[in-house]
């Protein structure tokens, strides 16, 4: 009798306990299970995602984008899921995959894109499609090592090296293993699984809303998660609810139809690198803020509960600072986090004749500005346009969108071209939805603390075709490393992250 009141005791204990703390025995018995099966698995797992880096992988590269697809179909089915790829005419494969669970109780879409930046022209250490290891990070003098013997482990803060190291292969692999790790170790999904890896995201995603609408029916989801971007600068977990959008241009500024002798010619003829300098001048001032008339109106105000969140996230600006180099910051002492919340006015690329050992003693005949604008909420990319060229002509420019004739030419004292690429605006799922809470208390029961959350990421993904076309909330999760390099030389993943990227979507698979 004593031993059937103890049990029952025991019992009405274990219901009494909060469902948190079940929860977070739950995900801690996971971990260790998933993180088990990566020790054992670690050669494995970095030997796929080498032969995954090792296909080039630039959108406008069709037959190497396509092995890639097809190598993702392949990765896809060899797990049991059902893959296939999704086109439109003109469009790279998105892969499509796709494994029911008997019971689920909801479906997650998993996004990572497989395509990469260009190389051209940057001076990579290595070859960007020939991963290579190193024992730390280049700026620290990292060595390139061998792969260790199988008997041995790989170390957490050695790195791969290579285009899309981190940018988004690495994600891609991270969320396979974590179904592997779940099936060997018998762990019942709750989930319905659906994957969507997209083939031109670094090319501006000019097909996705044509695929999203054709295959509309299969990309259903309660949730999308989109496992693009970095983690916090202090090495921690962070969850995005909210991405800027993005419209890019060129402008073009024209001097006389030949480049010209500068001793004959200095001081008569303009100088179009000169002028394109001004014109750039008069758009943003010293302190970083935006002088375009109009730029700032618009943006949607924050929710409390993201205001909260900005003012928890831990500061990391002086250490970025020291790493960076940086004397100073713009946005008048905001820190970086506050500052991402506003659209940015950036030059990504200047041109005009030439420099160094090239360098000659001439008056340019053109100068072009590659400019990307980030949007936020409330901000639309059509009516920034509209701001942009406004202001070009209260500088008593005449702008054009084809090279000017000679008459052209002649008519006008100030001609620029303007060249722009179509872009997409921001988006915000809000951090109070029922699937937005049930992400957060997963991941943080996982790690065992408070979850860094921001209510927008820095970068850009085309979260408006899922929250405003497809009407699904979409949640960033991402995993890799801050200082990857994304988008220049040396992109790289730091093995540590790879490693506790596999728990997260682990988490996501079988979170209550």
């Amino acid at each position: 009798m004593k031993r059937l009141f103890f049990f029952l005791i025991l019992i009405l204990c274990f219901f009494a306990m909060p469902s948190s703390f079940i929860s977070a025995q739950t995900a801690t018995g996971m971990k260790a299970k998933v993180r088990a099966y990566r020790q054992a698995n670690e050669h494995k797992i970095v030997g796929e995602l080498i032969d995954l880096l090792s296909i080039p992988n630039l959108a406008s590269d069709s037959l190497n984008i396509r092995r890639n697809a097809a190598r993702l179909v392949d990765m896809l089915e060899q797990r049991g899921v059902r893959a296939q790829s999704l086109e439109v005419a003109g469009s790279p494969p998105a892969v499509f995959g796709e494994l029911k669970t008997p019971g689920a109780k909801r479906t997650l879409m998993f996004y990572a894109h497989y395509d990469g930046q260009p190389v051209a022209s940057l001076n990579w250490d290595t070859e960007p499609w020939q991963p290579v290891l190193r024992d730390q990070a280049t700026e620290a003098n990292g060595k390139i090592i061998p792969l260790p013997p199988v008997e041995k482990t790989f170390e957490g803060e050695w790195r791969i090296y290579a285009r899309s190291a981190s940018d988004d292969k690495s994600p891609i692999v991270a969320i396979l293993v974590a179904l592997d790790a779940l099936k060997k170790n018998n762990l019942k999904l709750t989930t319905n699984l659906k994957f969507f890896f997209e083939g031109e995201e670094e090319a501006g995603s000019p097909h996705l809303e044509a695929i999203v609408a054709k295959y509309v029916d299969q990309l259903k989801a309660d949730a999308w998660i989109l496992c693009d971007g970095p983690v916090h600068q202090t090495r921690k977990q962070q969850l995005y609810f909210g991405v800027r959008g993005i419209i890019s241009f060129e402008l073009t500024v024209y001097g006389a139809n030949r480049e010209l002798h500068s001793g004959h010619y200095g001081n008569w003829a303009p100088n179009p690198a000169m002028m394109l300098s001004q014109l750039l001048a008069s758009m943003k001032g010293d302190d970083g803020r935006v002088l375009i008339k109009g730029f700032y109106d618009g943006v949607e105000p924050l929710k409390p509960i993201e205001q909260k969140a900005i003012a928890a996230t831990p500061d990391s600006d002086p250490e970025l600072m020291r790493s960076l180099g940086l004397g100073r910051t713009e946005g008048g002492g905001k820190k970086l986090v506050e500052l991402i919340h506003l659209p940015s006015f950036n030059i990504r690329g200047l041109q005009s004749a030439a420099v160094g050992d090239n360098a000659r003693n001439v008056i340019p005949s053109k100068a072009t500005a590659a400019i990307d604008i980030r949007l936020v909420k409330g901000t639309d990319r059509k009516h920034m346009r509209e701001l942009v060229e406004n202001h070009i002509r209260q500088q008593d420019y005449h702008i054009v969108e084809v090279e000017p004739d000679l008459e052209t030419r002649r008519n006008y004292p100030k001609i620029v071209k303007t060249l722009w690429e179509e872009g997409y605006n921001a988006s915000r799922t809000s951090m109070e939805l029922p699937i937005s809470r049930a992400i957060i208390a997963a991941v943080e029961n996982l790690i065992g603390e408070p979850v860094i959350k921001i209510p927008t990421l820095g970068g850009s993904v085309p979260f408006y075709i899922f929250t405003d076309i497809l009407k699904t909330p979409a949640i960033g999760v991402p995993i890799v490393n801050h200082d990857n390099n994304q988008h220049s030389a040396n992109e790289n993943l730091r093995l540590q992250n790879l490693w506790e990227g596999i728990e997260v979507f682990a988490t996501l698979m079988v979170m209550p």
